[in-house]
């Protein structure tokens, strides 16, 4: 599979759009009334009755069919292994992301290529499905799409063989205005390496003319970064092992990780968001003290495919929403931990309600935390206070509950 950057505009392809202006999504911002006690003073969510349209999550990557093999361990050289089970799922770090920021109930589109197959239409389904909006989504003919061999094993870790197809082959040498019309409305746009770097350069160009911030997740390709792509990225966000492979440097410890963060500041990125697995993350702003958040663990692992993808995706629609970084970081951890109870990439993207609620019951939790289920802990939590702080958590809580139900009810927008 060859990662060219030169791209052939004679492939014949089709949009999944009709020929009508961009609309976004009428939603209602959400306001906080003070919900006040001898001791407390937790705001609670109404709404406000001025309209806005938020500026969209625009992402422009990969899509593709997951062919899921479950097995015990990986197979030597030579050995033939036989699987538990298969099956196919949508996934790509582009579809992915894109699910993930759209079931977190905040307006996104999805820029993309798929092929004209089975393949095809199963990820246009599960993106449609997931409420990702698709008048940019391209069918090439003359490539298949994407897929990827996911080996999922028994504890949860896999390993992937990637078939790059329409994600890599048939984009035009210079991006549709449509494309670049979109990113430049855009309140933040993500971009991953599994499309080649002469279209995410096009993006990221677009955007910071428009003063878009850019999220490029280093997840795909081996290859080096073209320089001139990371003078136009914002926000750089790597796994230790691709923040070793990007800088040259070892990342065995957060030190040896915070120097490898500081090269990436020379290449020309500003921010560097570490997705650290289950050491948590970290955000290294270029003269700022590092910001760290311990992981939020699990007690069940079912498949860690797509937990970096949904971490990035909950990460930026927290930022787009106004946030703290801080705040950023800790609902990240908490979708990317709702995230690896689920099979499947697209499929395990949690929506907005169940976030909203994890991060709730685990308010006070401010270490590394393990997690089976929400009202498991906290009745773990309640039943470690004293009786009058127990009853103040749990009206807290009923009121909060209601006051989210309400907001789902009239189908508007969730903020934290």
């Amino acid at each position: 599979m060859s990662a060219t950057t030169t791209l052939s505009s004679s492939t014949p392809h089709r949009c999944l759009h009709s020929n009508t202006r961009t609309t976004f999504l009428t939603v209602t911002p959400i306001q906080f009334l003070p919900f006040r006690t001898r001791t407390h003073n937790q705001p609670l969510l109404c709404f406000s009755s001025y309209p806005s349209q938020p500026p969209p999550v625009v992402v422009v990557g990969s899509a593709n069919a997951d062919i899921y093999v479950e097995i015990d361990r990986l197979p030597r050289e030579g050995e033939t292994l036989a699987a538990r089970s298969g099956q196919t799922l949508a996934g790509g770090k582009g579809a992915n992301q894109a699910t993930c920021a759209a079931r977190l109930s905040y307006p996104t589109y999805f820029v993309g290529q798929v092929g004209d197959d089975a393949y095809g239409n199963l990820v246009t389904d599960a993106l449609r499905g997931g409420g990702v909006r698709l008048d940019n989504l391209a069918v090439v003919a003359s490539a298949p799409t994407g897929h990827a061999v996911v080996m999922l094993q028994s504890n949860g870790q896999n390993s992937i063989i990637l078939i790059g197809g329409a994600n890599l082959v048939g984009w035009p040498n210079a991006l549709p205005r449509q494309h670049l019309d979109l990113v430049a409305q855009a309140g933040i746009v993500l971009m991953q390496r599994e499309i080649p770097d002469a279209v995410n350069f096009q993006v990221a160009q677009a955007a910071r003319n428009a003063g878009v911030p850019v999220v490029l997740d280093a997840g795909g390709m081996d290859g080096p970064f073209a320089p001139q792509l990371l003078n136009f990225v914002d926000i750089l966000s790597p796994n230790e092992t691709e923040l070793a492979r990007i800088t040259g440097m070892p990342t065995e410890s957060f030190e040896e990780i915070a120097h490898a963060a500081l090269k990436c500041h020379e290449l020309g990125v500003k921010q560097v968001l570490v997705k650290l697995g289950e050491k948590g993350s970290a955000l290294f702003v270029e003269g700022e003290k590092p910001i760290q958040q311990p992981a939020i663990l699990a007690k069940t692992v079912v498949d860690t495919t797509g937990a970096g993808d949904t971490f990035t995706a909950a990460f930026a629609v927290a930022l787009v929403e106004g946030k703290s970084k801080k705040e950023c970081l800790r609902f990240a951890a908490a979708a990317a931990c709702l995230c690896v109870q689920v099979k499947g990439a697209s499929p395990s993207m949690p929506d907005r309600k169940s976030v909203w609620i994890f991060l709730i019951v685990n308010q006070n939790t401010h270490k590394r935390v393990h997690h089976s289920n929400y009202q498991e802990q906290n009745n773990s939590v309640w039943q470690r206070q004293r009786p009058l702080k127990m009853a103040a958590r749990k009206t807290k809580f009923l009121l909060q509950s209601i006051s989210a139900r309400w907001i789902l009810r009239h189908n508007s927008l969730l903020s934290l």
